[in-house]
């Protein structure tokens, strides 16, 4: 005989501790092994996500194949980073400008600001786009 959480005596057959796992554990297999198929780690890291398919192969073994993400490379990769812009590439090649956030203190000047922006344009255009020659 054995006792349960509520200290009721019932006997020890193994049909009652099973039913009695599967109420404790609903949704839950215990004692399983799970082989994984991961791309670039050897071995499945604590703490890290892995976006997969898990498989239940046969009774007790698992098979987790680690699949591809649905973006291989940044979708928009920044090939400027200054402090007033940003210049992003877009996938058909054309570049997007995007202005940083604007902090308006005390201390701003809307010269000194538009002068920045222009001098670090010239600075991106310049090494992204090369010198061309001015029509006259």
């Amino acid at each position: 005989m054995i006792k349960d959480f509520n200290n009721k005596k019932r006997p020890s057959g193994s049909k009652t501790n099973e039913l009695r796992v599967k109420k404790m554990f609903h949704n839950t297999d215990l004692c399983v092994d799970v082989k994984t198929r991961l791309r670039r780690d050897r071995i499945a890291m604590i703490g890290k996500d892995y976006l997969g398919v898990l498989r239940h192969d046969k009774e007790y073994h698992y098979t987790f194949t680690e699949s591809l993400s649905l973006t291989t490379g940044k979708r928009n990769p920044h090939v400027f980073n200054g402090r007033y812009i940003t210049i992003t590439r877009r996938d058909d090649g054309s570049l997007r400008l995007n202005f940083k956030f604007l902090w308006i203190g005390p201390k701003f000047n809307i010269d000194d600001y538009a002068t920045g922006v222009s001098n670090e344009l010239r600075k991106a255009l310049t090494g992204l786009v090369g010198e061309r020659r001015v029509r006259k």
